[in-house]
């Protein structure tokens, strides 16, 4: 039987060790480490999160207990004071810099998202992670509210965030969002919380498409109707003009408004795009897929445990956040060893669950069912 490397030592392939210490050369404040290294923190806090472990001192007994699989990791059992001390003083941006330089190799993975168009899509997206007040008193923004902001852009052709910030909770979804830079002809979903007429204007002239929600008594004049097919859902497809005194000062283009019901809740919608080429109905059907990035949000939060911080400090959390969304894009580059149709966040149960199995990625995720014969009724047992 041939051997095999751990299924976690498989998943961290694509993280260079020689770019790793690179980096961590380069993000280093203080004294000499010596007894521990940042990848024996990278090691610890990946395994903690992959395999939600509750606490520093979870982390450490972990390690101890599967201390002869940590061999061909490259990294040793690192005591739970050490951990802490590395998670309060050692600068998080050398994680934010691991991720990104992941990124930038990988950004161009083979993926097709499920429209016919070519464009790339894209979601928009924030969530708050809650904190608490009394524990977390720097992430505080009201009496009994602490949080801080997760805002992404996620790639649907891949499920891969491509663009990733976090914020303050007291900050508006926007002070993040106008800082993406999505590619030319890009096309990108977001919610109300977005809207912003004058970005609206500026993601025109930078060819960037996009597709929102109406809000509730935005003052317009109908410049064009275009024609409707009967019996698609769609009630209204026009090109409008922004006349309220704001729109106007912020520079708001003119836009497409699409009226949709949907069939099985009876719901109506009111969609607002730059997009003049594309069916009223993929419109509709472009913001009903942002339901991606909730799903990321969800798998993030419930998989990988990100509302469950093992140290107190800002550094710490972010060093945190940082690691699990290195190990999401580890987990979401993996997907070529995955069986059609397995999302991330499914992968990321089947691999938890398999930490330490000595199975081939490509076993654990795309498992042979041919494999699994039905028993011989003769062989039962008869109760």
């Amino acid at each position: 039987m041939p051997h095999h490397n751990t299924a976690f030592h498989q998943l961290l392939k694509p993280v260079s060790r020689h770019e790793f210490e690179r980096l961590a050369a380069r993000h280093h404040v203080g004294q000499k480490l010596r007894s521990a290294r940042r990848w024996d923190q990278f090691v610890a806090m990946g395994l903690g999160q992959m395999s939600d472990r509750q606490s520093l001192r979870d982390i450490e007994a972990n390690l101890e207990a599967q201390s002869d699989k940590l061999y061909h990791l490259g990294a040793k059992v690192i005591a739970k004071t050490t951990l802490a001390r590395l998670n309060e003083q050692q600068p998080a941006a050398l994680y934010q810099a691991v991720f990104y330089q992941l990124l930038s190799r990988h950004s161009q993975s083979p993926g097709k998202h499920k429209f016919r168009f070519k464009n790339p899509l894209y979601s928009l997206d924030a969530s708050a992670i809650d904190l608490s007040s009394p524990v977390f008193p720097w992430a505080r923004h009201r009496e009994d509210t602490a949080n801080v902001k997760l805002s992404i852009g996620l790639n649907h052709a891949t499920d891969i965030p491509e663009y990733v910030a976090v914020g303050d909770g007291h900050e508006n979804d926007m002070v993040q969002g106008r800082r993406f830079k999505f590619p030319k002809g890009s096309i990108v979903a977001f919610d109300k919380g977005y809207i912003d007429y004058e970005w609206f204007g500026n993601l025109t002239k930078q060819g960037v498409f996009f597709v929102t929600r109406l809000r509730a008594g935005t003052v317009y004049k109908v410049r064009e109707r275009r024609e409707v097919i009967a019996h698609s859902g769609v009630r209204s497809d026009q090109v409008i003009e922004l006349t309220s005194a704001h729109a106007k000062k912020r520079g708001a283009p003119l836009l497409r408004r699409v009226g949709y019901q949907d069939r099985d809740s009876g719901k109506f919608y009111e969609f607002l795009t730059n997009n003049v080429e594309l069916s009223a109905r993929t419109i509709a059907a472009i913001y009903k897929d942002r339901w991606q990035v909730e799903l990321f949000f969800k798998a993030i939060k419930s998989c990988l445990k990100i509302n469950k911080f093992v140290g107190h400090s800002r550094n710490a959390v972010l060093t945190q956040l940082w690691i699990a969304l290195i190990m999401y894009l580890l987990i979401a580059i993996a997907r070529h060893s995955a069986q059609q149709g397995w999302t991330v966040a499914r992968m990321m149960k089947v691999l938890q669950l398999n930490i330490f199995s000595r199975k081939t990625l490509k076993q654990l995720l795309s498992p042979d069912k041919s494999r699994h014969k039905k028993s011989d009724p003769q062989m039962r047992i008869a109760l």
